[in-house]
């Protein structure tokens, strides 16, 4: 059994809209090389410093990601803040539980990049949060890989295009496999996502005491917000000694998912090799090109 435990969580506020467009042939590595050739390193360092001030930049920053990418795709819709008109994205109930913190990683890495003079306003939010994703998952212990940019920023944003977009608790494997495959997503890729999109790779023993055994007088951190404390119980039982994807009953007990769970706890490399490919594929999705997207001065705010 590996010894690091991933969260095997299949969190009810994921939204389920992939959309593969042919679009994302425009993806590439390095493609701000001309324009901000420094920009991984502006958005590594940023999100570095986040993390130094909270470890919820990791949770928050993936489930951000998952989420914008799950409904009209990778476009940092998600972040958009709603107006006296518009009921955004970020506004729709299940959206209400994405950590704040995802959000200011996001908004400090843009500003970070916009204080560069050659880089301002040249810089998709929707590729900072992609970059933002791909430096929390290293800073929790995951692989870190190259990413593939040159999204642009979508321009809707609207609470009406999250509903229904939601896996169901009672799901069985057909039923998140053709959800998947609808999207280009395989059984594996599904997996992999499954496993790592609230909080990565981190040990639960890296913040147990926060949620279990803070103090005699308070148990759970007081600095936590108490909803979020209450996810992280959840995600991380106590004496849980089980590994690997043992709390998404599923994927664990269903014999045709089993032995990729099986093979994962046994090897934590094939785990993250088939990760990478998951999150690759999902950054590909419904990418935004020519009048169909824009580079956001504000991310929370369209043009």
């Amino acid at each position: 059994m590996a010894s690091f435990k991933l969260f095997a969580v299949w969190s009810l506020s994921v939204c389920l809209c992939l959309c593969p467009f042919s679009a994302s042939a425009q993806l590439r590595q390095n493609y701000y090389a001309k324009v901000c050739p420094n920009v991984e390193t502006i958005v590594r360092n940023a999100v570095r410093l986040k993390f130094q001030q909270t470890f919820v930049t990791i949770p928050g920053t993936l489930r951000l990601f998952f989420h914008d990418c799950f409904v009209q795709g990778c476009d940092a819709s998600v972040i958009v803040a709603s107006t006296p008109n518009n009921k955004a994205e970020k506004d729709h109930p299940d959206n209400l539980s994405l950590a704040g913190d995802g959000f200011d990683t996001v908004i400090k890495a843009k500003a970070a990049v916009d204080a560069v003079p050659s880089c301002r306003n040249k810089v998709s939010c929707a590729d900072i949060l992609t970059m933002a994703t791909r430096d929390v998952i290293a800073l929790s212990g995951g692989p870190s890989y190259a990413v593939e940019l040159g999204r642009l920023d979508g321009l809707v944003s609207t609470a009406a295009s999250v509903n229904g977009r939601l896996p169901q608790p009672t799901f069985n494997l057909n039923q998140l496999n053709a959800l998947f495959a609808s999207h280009g997503l395989s059984q594996t890729d599904m997996i992999a996502l499954s496993a790592a999109h609230t909080l990565g790779f981190s040990h639960c023993g890296k913040f147990s005491n926060r949620i279990y055994n803070f103090s005699r007088q308070n148990p759970v951190d007081p600095t936590l917000n108490r909803d979020y404390a209450t996810q992280l119980q959840g995600m991380c039982p106590r004496n849980n000694g089980m590994g690997l994807f043992t709390s998404d009953q599923v994927l664990f007990t269903d014999p045709r998912s089993r032995p990729t769970v099986n093979a994962w706890a046994s090897s934590t490399p094939a785990f993250q090799r088939a990760f990478v490919t998951a999150m690759t594929k999902l950054g590909r999705v419904g990418v935004k090109t020519g009048r169909n997207g824009n580079i956001r001065r504000d991310c929370s705010v369209f043009n």
